[in-house]
């Protein structure tokens, strides 16, 4: 995966919460639970033994907002200003990814005659409180429909490798960013307020959640001819290894493996809430094949994979 080096980076897509201490974020109109989609390992692991719930913090107290962390993006203003950042710098990297799923969205929105509201993916360490409740790290990369916004440690890419055992790299990040930002398009649109929830292998909760793996795969097609403001693409190279990569990342995340490797060895389809590797592998493959989001209608099928 190669960036634009000339293409400038939109650091207003990303705020920085980190060093600011502890649970906190900004501080922000309640919620009532912590209604979070998108990549909750959280939840599996602490059914399977994984995780200790009592470490997390805010889960006993979902819905109250602790003290207001300030939004300090100086750092990445000074840092992040090109696509040649985005190549050599991390950070850069996930706010030129995050400025190239937007630019996406906004250009399928428009298309179609529609709106597209930028949301903002919010850094923070060991955990944050949102419009959805307070979370630790331990819950993952997640999208919170209340406040309409992204939250990610990014430490978590490490535990995916360390932990899971996934290759990495940056497009393996990419695609978790753009599974995210696949739950705000569907937020916008009216798909998540129609999820009765539950879980099972043909619940709502896996189709949404492989519907978000599929519009991730349709923006992996379009990356590199999305233009920027200045009309040039802001990635301009993705290799069959960075596709690779996202697969099998998508592959580590599945409910089967989870359960399976890092839980308690057996598998519980009745607990099923992401869908299986190869689903969630096949979801994101039908996108980028086809590039088109129609392509992506998980509640319409009656074949999940």
């Amino acid at each position: 995966m190669r960036f634009n080096e000339g293409a400038g980076l939109d650091v207003s897509q990303v705020e920085d919460l980190r060093g600011s201490g502890g649970v906190g974020g900004r501080v922000v109109a309640g919620g009532g639970g912590l209604g979070v989609v998108g990549l909750v390992i959280y939840f599996l692991l602490a059914q399977f033994g994984g995780v200790d719930s009592s470490g997390v913090a805010g889960f006993g107290q979902l819905g109250e907002v602790g003290a207001g962390q300030q939004v300090d993006n100086g750092a990445l203003e000074q840092t992040c200003r090109t696509g040649a950042d985005a190549n050599s710098n991390h950070d850069c990297a996930i706010v030129a990814t995050v400025n190239s799923i937007q630019d996406y969205w906004s250009d399928q929105f428009a298309r179609s005659g529609r709106t597209y509201r930028e949301a903002p993916t919010n850094f923070f360490t060991s955990g944050v409180s949102t419009a959805c409740g307070t979370a630790g790290s331990d819950v993952g990369p997640f999208y919170c429909p209340t406040d309409a916004e992204v939250y990610i440690d990014l430490t978590f890419f490490e535990e995916l490798q360390q932990r899971f055992g996934a290759r990495g790299g940056p497009f393996a990040e990419a695609y978790v960013l753009a599974h995210e930002y696949g739950h705000h398009v569907q937020n916008l649109l009216g798909t998540s307020a129609q999820v009765r929830g539950g879980s099972g292998p043909e619940s709502d909760g896996v189709r949404l959640e492989l519907q978000a793996d599929c519009y991730a795969g349709v923006w992996a097609n379009h990356a590199t001819t999305t233009p920027t403001e200045n009309g040039q693409p802001l990635i301009v190279e993705i290799t069959r290894e960075d596709i690779a990569s996202a697969l099998d990342t998508a592959a580590r995340i599945g409910d089967d493996f989870i359960q399976r490797e890092l839980g308690g060895g057996t598998v519980d389809e009745s607990s099923f809430t992401h869908g299986t590797s190869a689903q969630r592998e096949q979801w994101f493959t039908t996108g980028y094949n086809t590039g088109d989001p129609a392509r992506c209608d998980t509640f319409g099928t009656r074949d999940l994979g």
